[in-house]
């Protein structure tokens, strides 16, 4: 890694070291310690998915004008000020509006980063780049979390300005950190069909592979991360009995199954087609599911039914870990020249729309229709492989299969270039 790379990676850590704070304790902190209710508290989190879907289709805009660097300072320091504003907050609408600049900055941070980190890495060091940063967000989020969850006390709001004005100072520490890195321009796959050089929505919207991968996207981030704190964790304690300190441990052991597993499956995920990846994906997903399955239907004990619950959660980390390295640079290297801004920001959008429509859905159906809820979604994980296929089509070699870059050269049709020129001959 150059020391830009360096830079950006120590920025990823900072971020999600500061979200760790607070994020696990929001609702607590809003609905209980300022006692605003669980309504307000349900309208805090719904702001910041709102917040992100409002800002998004700017941010990519702004990121190809601009660049990536301004836009991620200017998102720093709007989340800072959101996040030590919501630290001081009492009133409903105080806390809102802190939320909604709180959800503005984290939802711009993401393009941002993944565009500088896109700039500074080529096609062959840019998965290696993506997992990497995956792992310190998922690091950096544990550790916060875990050091948050012992400087809390939920019968003084003082103790919560304390972790506010800690997630506000890495964010400002993270500017200083960001403001000293120098981006290269790097070069990207521009070979896709449908591509064309124009920045607007309707021709990214013409790039068929594109809007292919976005609705994936879509579903992946429905079925998976859309259900953790929702749907899933309702399912388990409604219909599998499980404990709040075994939900605890579920998710524990999906930070540690992607912290342990993720350079483990690199050297696997960067020697395969990336289509073939994501499709293996949503055949372990149909197993988690499957066994979230038992864990809440099954007729075994209750120790059974919790050991099958905290390795649904497992399963889910080990198929984030395969995910990290390939959809981030799939959309780098669908984006023509200079548009990774723009295409980033199109992502991430689609991922907080699955976000936020996530949990409204599966919430109520985990909890209330049990067998109807594990059927759907593990409906929805077959249809990720069925979907990644067909993306697949869609791919060029090298798209498809960056690895192909350092082994041969390939011509736009697949072929390497000197069968083509012995065909000639």
């Amino acid at each position: 890694m150059g020391a830009a790379m360096r830079r950006i990676h120590v920025g990823n850590a900072l971020s999600a070291f500061g979200l760790g704070f607070t994020v696990p304790y929001l609702y607590v902190y809003v609905a209980q310690v300022r006692g605003l209710g669980s309504v307000t508290a349900g309208l805090v989190l719904a702001v910041f998915a709102v917040a992100a879907l409002i800002v998004l289709p700017f941010a990519g805009r702004a990121i190809v004008r601009r660049g990536p660097l301004p836009v991620l300072l200017v998102a720093l320091v709007t989340a800072a000020l959101g996040a030590l504003s919501l630290g001081l907050s009492a009133s409903a609408g105080t806390v809102l509006l802190s939320a909604a600049a709180l959800g503005a900055g984290q939802a711009v941070m993401q393009p941002a980063l993944a565009t500088m980190i896109v700039d500074c890495s080529t096609t062959e060091t840019r998965s290696r780049a993506f997992a990497m940063q995956f792992f310190l967000q998922n690091l950096g989020l544990g550790v916060g979390g875990l050091i948050g969850g012992h400087l809390v006390d939920t019968t003084s709001a003082s103790s919560f300005t304390l972790l506010f004005a800690l997630e506000a100072a890495m964010f400002l520490v993270l500017v200083a950190v960001m403001a000293t890195v120098r981006v290269p321009r790097a070069p990207r796959v521009e070979e896709a069909p449908g591509q064309t050089g124009g920045g607007s929505w309707k021709q990214l919207l013409g790039n068929r592979a594109m809007v292919q991968l976005c609705v994936l996207g879509f579903v992946l981030f429905f079925a998976c991360y859309g259900q953790f704190e929702s749907g899933l964790s309702a399912y388990g304690v409604e219909a599998a009995g499980i404990t709040t300190s075994a939900l605890g441990t579920a998710l524990a052991a999906n930070t540690l199954m992607i912290v342990v597993a993720q350079f483990a499956v690199l050297r696997f995920v960067e020697r395969r087609k990336r289509s073939r990846v994501i499709a293996a994906v949503g055949l372990i997903w149909a197993v988690a599911w499957a066994v979230a399955g038992y864990a809440g239907l099954g007729h075994g004990s209750q120790t059974m039914a919790t050991a099958a619950f905290i390795s649904t959660y497992a399963l889910f980390g080990l198929g984030e870990a395969m995910l990290s390295p390939t959809l981030a640079p799939l959309v780098a290297d669908l984006a023509p020249t200079g548009l990774a801004g723009q295409y980033n920001s199109a992502f991430a959008l689609v991922k907080q729309l699955a976000l936020a429509i996530g949990p409204a859905v599966g919430g109520p159906l985990g909890a209330s229709l049990h067998a109807p809820y594990i059927v759907a979604f593990l409906l929805f994980s077959l249809g990720i492989t069925v979907l990644a296929v067909r993306l697949g089509r869609q791919l060029t070699d090298v798209q498809n299969q960056p690895s192909l870059a350092r082994s041969r050269v390939v011509t736009q049709g697949g072929a390497p270039a000197d069968a083509a020129v012995v065909a000639e001959a």
